[in-house]
């Protein structure tokens, strides 16, 4: 029997980290990691597994039995244990590319690549070949409801989100470049990333190259109805098309919303069938017809396809309902870019009709929280009845001369009949949202991080509990 390779992951506590040592995990190899701190639900899920995994980087705590590192894009090489790795001359790689050799090549890959729905497109996919008997492999950049961000199968396929962001410190290429597609799956594209993208240019190319890589057996699953997909996907000789458009391959002729679920009718191959999940917005209309494409030629049949949709459990952080008290319902998403943000209130309308919507929204990440997107966020948060502006994340890093300007965001929202207000630097977040609620509203908070756990800290607070 060949023995274990000790995989050693630095850092271990991301959702995609933490799901690839469940996976390995789970495959028979062991698995320790090291990470500053570890947040619900991956410390949950690596507990569970007994996961060895140390906090602090340290050189020092490195395992001298180790077989391979795998490095995480989060860390730079100035990270001490990073720089102990290389002086070292230990053997590393990406999670990327591990992922990638060790679960896309063997397999026929579904990868789900766009600017935005990536992550509930591919815990889509992942159920329904799960439930149509696929029984694929998965790797989900979020954690579906009631289950967890990896699947260990062995039908012969697998299901990973295409992520765009660069690879790691030593492989700057997106991270789907690494994963052998199968299906590559083109959602939407538009600028994002503004720190490793300097124009939209560059990240057409970049989609362009996983476009590319699809074989004479593949096909590209691209939206007819994005722009971006267009120019992305139009030169490819076997691109699936789906969406409203009544030429795709994948056609929707009618659709829309009841009981908070998404129904649509769609049309593939002459013939038509109906189709409803437990999702809400336009934009999760793109995200399911992507699935059905991905479902309908990997074999599966209509009937069965809708049947697994229709029990589809969710993600967790997309429109994630955490609680209810004091006739408030406090709501988790993930939305952070402009476009992003505005899709979620949009759907947020439809799954509760006739409430005010609160939005807070935290400017997280380094694309986010730039002054180049006020007039998109602006168009975007107009679409709530209120909107709290939390501090920019990483203001010191951008500098004034980059960073949001929250004060006149709020002036612009404000001067379109929006209540809107840049919440304080020093102001308890949930004391500040606290008091712009009022029994009937539902309060969205947003932000690509933890957010300080603002969801649950408000929930509290309407709850009495603090």
């Amino acid at each position: 029997m060949q023995k274990p390779c000790h995989f050693y992951l630095l850092p271990i506590g991301g959702t995609a980290t933490a799901a690839l040592a469940g996976l390995l995990h789970e495959a028979g190899e062991r698995v320790s990691g090291v990470d500053v701190a570890l947040y619900p639900p991956t410390s949950d899920l690596l507990a569970e597994l007994g996961v060895p995994v140390r906090l602090g980087f340290d050189p020092a705590g490195i395992p001298a039995d180790l077989d391979q590192v795998i490095i995480g894009n989060a860390l730079p090489r100035s990270n001490v244990e990073v720089q102990a790795v290389l002086e070292r001359g230990l053997p590393y790689t990406s999670q990327a590319q591990a992922f990638g050799e060790r679960f896309c090549r063997p397999a026929r890959a579904v990868v789900v690549a766009g600017t935005h729905g990536k992550t509930t497109t591919t815990a889509l996919v992942a159920h329904i070949l799960t439930a149509g008997g696929m029984d694929p492999t998965a790797l989900i950049g979020g954690v579906p409801l009631g289950g967890k961000p990896w699947r260990l199968g062995h039908g012969g396929w697998t299901v990973v989100e295409g992520d765009e962001y660069n690879t790691a410190f030593f492989d700057r290429g997106p991270k789907f470049l690494h994963y052998s597609p199968h299906l590559f799956v083109v959602g939407n594209v538009e600028f994002d990333h503004g720190d490793i993208y300097p124009d939209l240019d560059a990240i057409l190319a970049a989609f362009r190259a996983g476009v590319a890589l699809v074989g004479r057996d593949g096909h590209v699953v691209a939206n007819a109805d994005d722009i971006g997909a267009q120019r992305v996907a139009a030169s490819h000789p076997r691109t699936v098309w789906y969406g409203l458009n009544s030429r795709a391959h994948l056609a929707c002729t009618a659709w829309g919303h009841a009981d908070a679920r998404l129904h649509a009718t769609l049309r593939w191959q002459g013939r038509a069938f109906d189709v409803q999940t437990p999702l809400v917005g336009r934009h999760n209309l793109d995200n399911l017809l992507a699935a059905c494409a991905c479902a309908l030629l990997a074999g599966m049949t209509p009937e069965d396809v809708a049947e697994a949709a229709a029990a589809f459990p969710g993600v967790r952080r997309r429109l994630e309902l955490v609680g209810e008290a004091a006739g408030v319902a406090v709501v988790d998403d993930f939305a952070h870019h402009p476009t992003a943000v505005g899709l979620t209130l949009e759907g947020a309308h439809h799954r509760f009709p006739g409430r005010r919507l609160v939005a807070v929204f935290e400017p997280r990440s380094l694309t986010a929280g730039r002054r180049q997107f006020s007039a998109a966020y602006e168009a975007a948060l107009s679409r709530a009845e209120v909107a709290l502006l939390a501090p920019v994340y990483h203001r010191a890093r951008l500098g004034p001369e980059l960073a949001l300007d929250r004060e006149a965001l709020a002036a612009a929202l404000s001067a379109r009949g929006v209540v809107a207000e840049a919440l304080r630097e020093d102001a308890d977040l949930a004391d500040a949202v606290r008091q712009h609620l009022q029994a009937g509203d539902v309060v969205i908070c947003m932000s690509s991080g933890e957010f300080g756990g603002l969801p649950q800290r408000l929930l509290a607070l309407l709850r009495g509990e603090r």
